[in-house]
């Protein structure tokens, strides 16, 4: 550090509130006083007297929230580079060092270890559930100001530079105070389609080259011969593919979205390679091309005709610039997209990305193609001409509905489909597969459901023609319930023309996924997938889909951490996916088949979310198999992904952590199978208990108004209805998302919980032999710690007072009462056997989180107050008729519901 530097300016950026603080003065000299004393956020007890509540105020603590959240995540990146600058790697659990250390005490070599490492394969999938769905402006203003929280570390600044970086800070505080944190009309799904396209074109090409850094540099920390083989990281989309109760994603934005991903990803592929023309400036006097190497030049030069010739007349006597011009006239941009030698598939550039690496290593320029070739490949095999893979998910009783009018209208007798048993829908089924006829002419009148799934199949087919199948991902069938869920799919591809002729007969080029979210589906999918396995359309589809892609065979299946967890609660939800992965597995090993697993995780704890290293250490053995698909969501996508380096960091914990809990899986001894068995008990028993709750007499109503379920269904967030099915109010009905989302709003947190006290309670009281051996495994046995420390975090969040606060909205004194007796026992239960399972409480087991909800408690108390005082006004409001002053009350509760997410940094 230079003399000049500002040693106080620089301890200060790395504090949680820097930026908050600069926030406050910002506001003080905007004129905005008031706010600005009002804003006790990193100052604990400093607001004596209750807020004056005002739109303003309610966005300004919105901002300071995330604020704070963007320092904290400053902080911890700096804390994780000091422990790697000091050999201190190997303690940042998930990394690179943490799995090669666990990998090498395994007996693992070098070779072994960079075969695991380049056998796997990542795919995160941005989902269409934003909770948060900021526009691109508020994202490049955080964007902006994540960077220049980062240029204060620079070493080289002077004390005026530093204090110029501060001013630029309150400047693009400014931006951000004057454009406003939340959305005050619903998004639609281009705006959503706008947000996952900034982390898909903005941010993630430019995280994959640290991510490469990171690899070599552990890998040389651990002294391990030769170099790294890149694990493969590729992305997914749901938004504008997602259509289960979405009445707004339609053929014609599915169509609309896969030609934007292509767009972005052609203008990734053309810049990259005109920055690849600027530093490969290589002579052929200093050093004569491979023959290959030329064969290929001239050979492009030819079939590109006039824009080969022009593409050559450039950079004269300079081969590797010229094959780059080349590489650029071939790309199918605009006009030139069916020109003659332009590239039909993204293959076609990976292969010259490939002959072109190699021609550097034949002329001795390993370095060149290390630091200038295999961050462009990376980049490519990430994103080729696509993107992203889109997948299509529906609901099976919407297909129901599209199969019983396309029966209708091929006179196949389909009159009350829906209701039929399942031997009589897979008889039918089946007979119709064996058949090419379709059951409408294309030029048929399709109406309703019908309509709506064969438009979106047959826009499927036309991009399927065009481009090929790289940006089509899987056909997902959400709440499958039996065989024929999963076959109709193929029926309605024959029908849309979406079928491939083999010499064995006919298949399906997009993967058939179910999806099982609800307990009784988890229990069943064993022998629902045995069934579909051993279907000839489904051998004959995989054997196609592992011919093209050079695999074993696999099949794709999904499992729903969010319904589960409705469904069952918290405990049984873990427990049942575990053992449904492990049955599903042994079903695919008795196919010869690898089962992929889709892994349907939300942004919250009750929907599967959590600390990267423990959920994939807690999977079963062989579910993982090198390959790791899972879904992020929500406010999640924004916290791991803003910024280049976080971004980095968290696809280094995907990708390190499948290659060490694939290699390396933990065990618990000779005792696995007992505490297994002890598992299936407690599963049983916290299951029943949470049913009870749901059950008991009034709880709707208590739901409905001790949480702010209605104002949520009323708010903008997201462009999806929260309900599957408008008009019903079951909670069966109701989308996990905002089931758990007003749960935390009131700080009751009640789905990550209930129901675990009581079964371990129970344990404990009828076998303790039994509860003795499970807390003597509490931490070294992973699926029983992960969702221990599942529950353990989603206590820790908890508020008793703002809890009874929100309860005290329930109008019937004796509901009220019913309910709250069994969540307050329930509560107290649970936290004394999970801290006795700990041996520890909660705030010496997870400081850094009790910490936070510690510093955060104030201010949040005070957004709950003012939310609470608006539900009040409000929910009698809204049979009054007044527009107005509802929408206004409205427009309030939004800036609080968005403001208490921002933080406690969870929502659905």
């Amino acid at each position: 550090m230079t003399s000049a530097q500002d040693p106080q300016l620089i301890r200060a950026s790395h504090a949680p509130t820097f930026l908050v603080e600069c926030f406050r003065e910002l506001l003080e000299e905007l004129g905005e006083v008031e706010i600005a004393r009002q804003l006790p956020i990193g100052q604990p007890g400093a607001l004596s007297e209750p807020p004056q509540w005002s739109s303003k105020l309610t966005q300004a603590y919105s901002i300071a929230f995330q604020l704070q959240a963007m320092a904290e995540e400053n902080v911890e990146m700096q804390q994780r580079r000091t422990k790697r600058d000091g050999n201190d790697a190997h303690h940042v659990a998930g990394s690179w060092e943490y799995n090669f250390a666990r990998m090498r005490d395994a007996g693992m070599d070098a070779d072994a270890i960079r075969q695991a490492v380049g056998q796997v394969r990542v795919e995160p999938v941005l989902t269409a559930h934003p909770t948060e769905a900021k526009r691109r402006t508020v994202l490049e203003h955080h964007r902006q100001l994540y960077l220049h929280l980062i240029m204060l570390e620079n070493s080289m600044f002077t004390r005026r530079e530093q204090s110029e970086v501060r001013t630029d800070i309150k400047a693009l505080l400014e931006q951000l105070w004057r454009t406003g944190e939340v959305l005050l009309e619903k998004p639609t799904i281009a705006d959503e389609r706008s947000n996952v396209l900034h982390y898909l074109a903005g941010v993630f090409p430019q995280a994959l080259l640290p991510l490469r850094r990171r690899l070599e540099e552990a890998w040389a920390a651990f002294d391990l011969a030769g170099r790294p083989q890149m694990p493969r990281v590729t992305f997914g989309v749901w938004v504008g593919g997602d259509r289960d109760g979405h009445p707004l994603v339609t053929a014609e934005v599915t169509e609309e979205t896969l030609m934007d991903l292509r767009a972005h990803a052609l203008t990734l592929a053309r810049d990259n390679l005109l920055e690849l023309t600027k530093r490969l400036s290589l002579s052929d006097f200093l050093q004569p091309p491979p023959e290959d190497f030329l064969a290929r030049l001239h050979a492009m030069e030819t079939i590109l005709g006039e824009a080969g010739r022009a593409a050559v007349a450039r950079n004269r006597a300079e081969p590797w610039r010229q094959f780059i011009n080349l590489m650029m006239a071939a790309l199918p941009i605009g006009a030139r997209e069916s020109a003659p030698g332009v590239y039909e598939r993204a293959g076609e550039m990976e292969a010259d990305l490939a002959l072109m690496r190699k021609s550097l290593v034949a002329i001795g320029a390993d370095r060149l193609a290390e630091r200038l070739l295999d961050p462009i490949i990376d980049q490519h095999v990430a994103f080729g001409f696509h993107l992203a893979c889109l997948d299509i998910r529906q609901n099976s009783e919407f297909h129901d509905s599209a199969l019983t009018e396309l029966l209708r209208i091929g006179g196949g007798g389909g009159e009350g489909y829906a209701t039929w048993p399942e031997a009589q829908r897979r008889g039918l089924l089946n007979r119709e597969l064996e058949s090419p006829r379709p059951f409408a002419h294309a030029e048929a009148v399709l109406e309703g459901e019908a309509h709506t799934v064969m438009a979106c199949y047959r826009t499927l087919n036309r991009h399927y023609r065009l481009y090929g199948g790289d940006a089509l991902g899987a056909l997902i069938v959400s709440m499958t319930r039996d065989v024929s869920d999963l076959l109709v799919i193929y029926l309605f591809a024959r029908e849309a023309g979406l079928m491939e002729e083999t010499p064995d007969g006919p298949i399906c080029p997009m993967p058939v996924t179910p999806l099982f979210e609800t307990i009784e589906d988890l229990e069943r999918s064993p022998e629902i997938l045995s069934t579909f396995l051993a279907h000839p359309m489904t051998q004959r589809s995989m054997a196609y889909h592992a011919r093209r892609n050079g695999t074993a065979l696999i099949q794709q299946v999904m499992i729903g951490y969010s319904d589960s967890n409705k469904d069952g609660g918290i405990w049984a939800s873990r427990w049942v996916l575990y053992r449904a992965q492990q049955a599903l597995v042994k079903v695919g090993e008795q196919y010869g088949v690898r089962i992929r697993f889709f892994h349907g995780r939300g942004g919250s704890i009750s929907r599967g979310a959590g600390p990267t290293h423990s959920f994939l250490r807690a999977l079963p053995p062989k579910a993982l198999g090198d390959d790791l698909r899972l879904t992020e969501q929500g406010e999640v996508i924004a916290q791991k992904y803003a910024n280049r380096m976080t971004a980095a960091h968290n696809l280094e914990m995907l990708a390190a952590g499948a290659a060490g809990a694939t290699a390396a899986w933990p065990t618990s001894g000779g005792d696995a199978d007992k505490l297994a068995s002890i598992m299936d008990r407690l599963s049983k028993q916290s299951s029943e208990f949470y049913a009870q709750l749901i059950n008991t007499e009034g709880f709707i109503d208590f739901f409905g108004q001790a949480t702010p379920i209605d104002a949520i269904e009323s708010s903008r967030i997201g462009s999806r209805p929260v309900r599957r099915r408008s008009g019903t109010r079951t909670i069966a009905d109701l989308r996990a998302i905002p089931w758990v989302f007003s749960w935390s709003q009131a700080r009751f947190f009640l789905s990550g919980w209930y129901g675990a006290g009581y079964a371990l309670e129970a344990l404990r009281n009828d076998d303790p032999e039994a509860y003795a051996l499970l807390e003597s495994h509490a931490t070294d046995w992973p699926p029983l710690y992960y969702a221990l420390n599942s529950v353990a975090i989603s206590m820790a969040s908890v508020d008793r007072e703002v809890m009874e606060q929100y309860a005290a909205l329930v109008e019937d004194e004796a509901i009220r009462e019913r309910c709250m007796d069994l969540i307050r026992s329930e509560f107290d239960r649970c936290r004394e056997r999970v801290e006795q399972m700990f041996q520890a409480p909660l705030d010496q087991r997870m400081p850094d989180l009790c910490r936070r909800v510690s510093e955060r408690r104030d201010s949040l108390r005070h957004l709950h107050n003012r939310q609470v005082l608006l539900l009040k006004q409000w929910r009698p409001l809204r049979d009054s008729g007044d527009a107005a002053a509802i929408e206004e009350l409205e427009g309030e509760l939004l800036l609080t519901i968005n403001a208490i997410a921002g933080g406690l940094g969870s929502t659905g």
